[in-house]
């Protein structure tokens, strides 16, 4: 009984998971039709589109520390009920303000969830084949989420209005509300000590101003206001280092960084993020913008990527129980450059097939950093300590996809406007510009935009391919992770509340 009650709250722990993930991405297809009703300016679009993600980023270092203080299951669910609530709220908006709050409430909802479900995992399962199983279902449901979140928007849009994005999570958390108190156990740690809050506020401020100007030098044709904000945003992560480093009880436990293995599968979690976010934004760019494909049927085309995460965080536990789990992890990096570098041949009557053979195997070689690589995060903590590791864990991967949107867009980009020799600085300002020319000029110009553009995709996967091969190597080369016990874990029935 005591093992299916465990396996019964994995699914209950599933919802929040998988609706997490599709938020950050549901949107993209219902910005353009909520705007228009709601009359939104680009501006406003920029922030009810970015609004979440960023106090998701933001908030989530807090969140998981502060669970392993007030209790993990109570802060899963106050998150879940306030993202009930302000997912209503998001759907019936009026206007684009309300939109905004409500998205980035969203955001503070969000981060209470992520962290709460990885950390009550390891209180769940005591046997470490377990555990690693229930890892790798909680990364596949996160991933999935992301790669069905546009396919679903999709969907619902086709038969309802835009707010029914927002209302599809209602449903999973009054169910996670109901079921969560009965089959979840209750955690905190007794030397927690008080919560930090000028270490809360620094951490915040830090995380917002550094995702932000990531994320600006993707869209701002003048990177000084994006060079300001990380700079400052560098200035005010460096105090909170240092405050961190002497409370006895801080925030955030970055002595856990003086563990290598934990360090490496950090480092591996963050440039993992950046491959494959870099290599999701131009592909996505790609099907739009140069074989033609509507939005919708782009999502459709792209859910390879999250499928092949998906079939790669189920595998991880079966290969890991074959071989070394850093052969595992390694062996799958591996995998993931050849993906990279089928992308390099993406050009012809075959770039389709390619293109989707290419992210999918590129996907499926990271399933096994995820799950298996954050079981080695979660698992060479103390149990009190979980939650400071899995909000560690959830930064990075957060900084990763931002620094991957960024940097290699800004790679792409360079790429494209010195194949155009400065004529264009963008394929969808050729399109436009297209449209002006007479027919032969246009199509000759947009011929000549989507090569550039192409060249662009090839470099992405080029440096993708070299990301993958040095994670690989860092994989390899790490030594093995000390192991903890099931006696360290505290029992499962006796931590029921």
């Amino acid at each position: 009984m005591r093992v299916n009650r465990a396996w019964l709250g994995l699914v209950v722990l599933m919802l929040p998971t998988l609706l997490v993930a599709m938020d950050m991405t549901a949107l993209l297809l219902a910005l353009p039709r909520l705007s228009a009703d709601l009359g939104a300016t680009n501006i406003q679009q920029l922030w009810i589109s970015d609004s979440y993600g960023l106090m998701v980023a933001g908030l989530v270092i807090t969140m998981g520390t502060l669970g392993d203080r007030l209790g993990r299951r109570r802060l899963l669910m106050i998150g879940g009920a306030a993202f009930a609530v302000l997912s209503v709220v998001a759907a019936f908006a009026a206007d684009p303000l309300t939109l905004i709050v409500a998205r980035a409430l969203l955001g503070v909802a969000g981060a209470t969830l992520a962290p709460s479900t990885l950390a009550l995992i390891t209180n769940m399962f005591r046997d470490e084949r377990q555990r690693g199983q229930a890892i790798a279902i909680w990364a596949t449901c996160q991933f999935t989420g992301g790669a069905l979140g546009p396919v679903l928007a999709g969907f619902l849009l086709q038969h309802f209005w835009w707010g029914s994005v927002f209302l599809v999570a209602v449903p999973a958390m009054a169910l996670l509300l109901l079921a969560g108190p009965v089959l979840l156990p209750e955690y905190r740690s007794d030397r927690a000590g008080r919560l930090d809050l000028a270490s809360v506020g620094l951490s915040l401020v830090a995380v917002l101003l550094m995702v932000y100007g990531i994320k600006q030098l993707t869209v701002e044709s003048e990177p000084a206001g994006s060079a300001v904000a990380l700079v400052v945003g560098a200035a005010v992560g460096f105090l909170f280092v240092r405050r961190q480093l002497r409370l006895e009880t801080p925030l955030l436990d970055l002595r856990l960084l003086r563990n290598r293995p934990f360090t490496a599968v950090l480092v591996a979690l963050v440039f993992a993020g950046v491959a494959m976010a870099g290599t999701g934004l131009l592909v996505t760019q790609y099907l739009q913008s140069v074989l033609g494909y509507s939005p919708f049927a782009s999502a459709v085309l792209f859910a390879p990527m999250g499928l092949g995460v998906a079939v790669g965080t189920m595998a991880a536990p079966a290969l890991a129980r074959r071989m070394k789990q850093t052969t595992a992890i390694a062996g799958g990096l591996v995998g993931s450059a050849l993906g990279g570098l089928l992308l390099v041949g993406a050009e012809g009557a075959n770039t389709l097939p390619l293109v989707m053979i290419g992210i999918a195997v590129l996907a499926l070689g990271t399933g096994p950093l995820f799950a298996l690589g954050t079981g080695l995060v979660v698992g060479s903590v103390p149990p009190e300590r979980a939650g400071s590791a899995a909000s560690m864990s959830e930064t990075g991967n957060y900084f990763g996809g931002s620094l991957g949107f960024a940097l290699l867009g800004v790679v792409a980009a360079v790429v494209y406007r010195s194949r155009m020799d400065g004529t264009s600085d963008s394929l969808a300002g050729a399109v436009a510009a297209s449209e002006r020319l007479p027919a032969g000029q246009g199509a000759e110009l947009l011929h000549t935009a989507r090569e550039a553009f192409t060249a662009g995709l090839h470099v992405t996967g080029v440096i993708a391919a070299v990301i993958f091969a040095g994670l690989a190597v860092l994989i390899l080369t790490m030594r093995p992770a000390p192991r903890t016990t099931a006696a360290a874990l505290p029992d499962y029935e006796a931590t029921r509340s």
